[in-house]
C-alpha cells in the first residue's frame, strides 16, 4: 500500500486533535434542567452488570484527586462551575472572572425546598456526587488510573448542588439504600445514576438494580441526561501533533509589475494648411523733397545816414537799399504799403 502524503498525514492529525476536543467539551449542560437524551433510562439499566461490592480497602477521597480541580481548563474549579450552573440569581467576587460564586439561590433537586448560598457559609450548599466516590470504588473505581478517578470526581453528569442536610443523609448509599425525599425528583435521579454507571463502565449490586428498575417503571419514557452515554471525559489536554516530513510550501511569487503597453503616437491630424497670404508691402514712397526756404542772407543794412530821404521805392532801388525795414534809415511808411514793416519789397 502506498504510503500516504504528508499533506494526508497532517489533515489526519487535525482530525484526530478535533475529535479529542469534542470528548474533551465541558458537560455543564448535564444539570438537573438539562434537556435530556434520547437514549431509554430503563434500557440502559437492563445492559448494567451486576455483581457485588467490592470492599473499600485502601479507599479514600484522595484516591480521587484534589477536591474540585479545573479539568476543564477553563479557569474555573468544579464546585464553583456547578454552582453557576444550578444556582439562580448569581453573584461574583470582582476580579476573578466570573469563577468564585458569592451569593445565588438554590432549589435543593432532593428536598424541592429554596435556599440562600452566601460564600460565607458556603456549606450550606455542598456538591454531591450522585454516583459517590466510595460506591463507584466499590463498583469498578478502584481499577481505574489516577486520571480517570479525576474526571470521574469531576464530572458535572455525576454533580448536583444540593442542600448539607440532604448530602449528608446520602452519603456513599445506591438508590437500594437511599432515594431523594422529593419524589417528583427521584426519576430524573435514578436516571443520572443509571447514565454515570453506563459511562464509566460501572456494575450495580442486584438489590440496587431492582430498587431502580422500580423506580423507572413508574417513569414512563424517562431518558438519560445528556453525557450520560459514552466514553469518561479525559482531561482536557493539547495533544501533540507529530510532525511528517517537512514540505516546503510551493513559493509564492512576488506579483510582477504589469509592463507598459506601448501606445504608438497617433499621427496628428493634418490640414492642408492655407497658402500664405503674401501681402505685398509697397515701398515707402520717397519723402517729398523738403523745401527749405533758402536761408534769406542777413542784410547787413548799410550803416545809417543822416536824414536820408527816398521819393520812392525806385529811389530805394538805386540805392541799394531795398527792401527798407522799419527802424532802418529811408524807412517811412508812405513806402510801405501794405504796413508789414518791409518797404519797396
Amino acid at each position: 500500500m502506498r504510503k500516504p502524503l504528508p499533506s494526508a498525514r497532517l489533515t489526519l492529525a487535525a482530525a484526530a486533535l478535533s475529535v479529542a476536543v469534542v470528548l474533551a467539551a465541558p458537560l455543564l449542560a448535564s444539570g438537573p434542567g438539562a434537556s435530556a437524551a434520547t437514549a431509554s433510562a430503563s434500557s440502559t439499566l437492563a445492559g448494567l452488570s451486576v455483581k457485588g461490592r467490592a470492599p473499600l480497602t485502601d479507599y479514600s477521597r484522595s484516591q480521587f484527586g484534589p477536591a474540585w480541580a479545573d479539568v476543564d481548563r477553563n479557569g474555573c474549579d468544579t464546585r464553583n462551575d456547578i454552582l453557576k450552573r444550578d444556582l439562580k440569581t448569581v453573584t461574583f467576587r470582582a476580579g476573578t472572572r466570573n469563577c468564585v460564586v458569592l451569593t445565588g439561590t438554590l432549589t435543593d433537586p432532593y428536598t424541592g425546598k429554596q435556599l440562600a448560598f452566601l460564600k460565607a457559609r458556603a456549606s450550606a450548599v455542598q456538591i454531591d456526587h450522585v454516583v459517590a466516590l466510595g460506591d463507584a470504588w466499590q463498583t469498578g473505581g478502584q481499577q481505574w488510573d489516577a486520571s480517570r478517578r479525576l474526571t470521574f470526581a469531576n464530572d458535572p453528569l455525576n454533580l448536583l448542588a444540593v442542600s448539607e442536610a440532604a448530602n449528608e443523609a446520602k452519603g456513599d448509599k445506591d438508590a437500594a439504600s437511599w432515594l431523594p425525599p422529593s419524589k417528583p425528583f427521584r426519576c430524573s435521579y435514578v436516571a443520572r445514576q443509571v447514565a454515570v454507571k453506563a459511562k464509566y463502565g460501572l456494575w450495580m449490586t442486584a438489590a440496587e438494580k431492582a430498587a431502580s428498575a422500580r423506580v423507572l417503571a413508574n417513569c414512563s419514557g424517562q431518558t438519560l441526561p445528556r453525557g450520560g452515554v459514552g466514553l469518561p471525559r479525559p482531561v482536557v489536554s493539547t495533544p501533540a501533533v507529530v510532525p511528517g516530513p517537512v514540505v516546503n510550501p510551493t513559493p509564492t511569487l512576488p506579483p510582477q509589475p504589469v509592463p507598459p503597453v506601448y501606445v504608438p503616437p497617433q499621427p496628428a491630424q493634418t490640414t492642408e494648411a492655407p497658402a500664405p497670404v503674401v501681402v505685398v508691402v509697397p515701398p515707402p514712397a520717397d519723402p517729398a523733397p523738403v523745401t527749405t526756404a533758402p536761408a534769406v542772407a542777413a542784410t547787413t543794412p548799410p550803416p545809417p545816414a543822416a536824414d536820408v530821404y527816398y521819393a520812392n521805392c525806385d529811389a530805394v532801388r538805386a540805392a541799394g537799399a531795398a527792401p527798407l525795414y522799419r527802424g532802418q534809415p529811408g524807412y517811412r511808411p508812405g513806402l510801405d504799403r501794405d504796413g508789414d514793416g518791409v518797404a519797396c519789397e
